[in-house]
């Protein structure tokens, strides 16, 4: 995807960060870019900043309003392209678990994709083209310290992703992963540890419109980073477990 005129395209999850970002470079190209989350109020900031695009709110987590905004959106013509990048994240330890926040990962970060897809897959399919993207984090190819709720629902949308990526390339959509390293975003701000390679927002959405021009399924970035997270699945657990306790413990 490297032409973005006129291309429809909805991101779930822009209100800040990544998304936000996101929306703005692809506007920046000529898209006609429809933003959602919860917060109406840094929607309608986007929206006056980026002439022409349309803030849409929308809670994940509520199926049916999921669906009808889905529907809403369809009536105005098809979708190029939808991003899923809400997402929730609080640090967590085994010796400190919250189930209730680690409930709420999974609603924001897995579940709410799931309401996505069901509602917008069949349309894609029934128009022949479209591209679907999905915000994972390299959080999601290993376990790590720091990511007990997090990481989990980002593996799952590995793995969500990947097979998409299978069951849909030969229908005429397209599917990607979004694999970030650390972004400096409302949801990073709140870590007491160092974060190397740290990115901004606006960075990774430079990162993503090169990964898409380019037809990645997994763009990972900042590449001097997610290189050696990438290289720590292809490790025995044994020597995996030595090497991330040596580092981060």
């Amino acid at each position: 995807m490297r032409q973005w005129a006129g291309k429809r395209v909805w991101l779930v999850g822009a209100s800040s960060g990544i998304g936000e970002a996101t929306a703005s470079a692809l506007h920046a190209q000529g898209a006609v870019v429809m933003v959602s989350a919860r917060k109406r109020e840094a929607l309608q900031d986007f929206v006056v900043r980026h002439p022409g695009s349309i803030a849409l709110p929308l809670d994940v987590s509520d199926a049916s309003a999921v669906q009808a905004l889905t529907a809403s959106v369809l009536a105005q013509g098809p979708l190029d392209c939808v991003v899923y990048c809400a997402g929730h994240y609080n640090a967590m330890r085994a010796f400190s678990m919250d189930v209730a926040d680690m409930e709420r990962h999974l609603s924001v970060n897995y579940t709410g994709a799931l309401h996505v897809l069901a509602a917008v897959i069949p349309a894609l399919r029934a128009q022949g083209h479209g591209h679907i993207s999905l915000v994972g984090s390299v959080a999601g190819y290993r376990g790590l310290p720091n990511s007990l709720a997090y990481g989990p629902t980002k593996a799952a949308l590995v793995n969500l992703a990947e097979t998409l990526y299978l069951d849909l390339r030969n229908q005429g959509l397209g599917v990607s992963l979004i694999s970030p390293g650390f972004v400096q975003t409302p949801l990073t701000a709140n870590n007491a540890f160092d974060m190397p390679a740290l990115l901004t927002p606006a960075q990774a959405a430079q990162a993503m419109l090169q990964g898409w021009a380019r037809g990645q399924f997994d763009i990972h970035f900042p590449k001097r980073f997610t290189v050696w997270i990438q290289l720590l699945r292809l490790l025995p657990d044994r020597l995996f477990f030595a090497l991330v306790r040596r580092a981060t413990l």
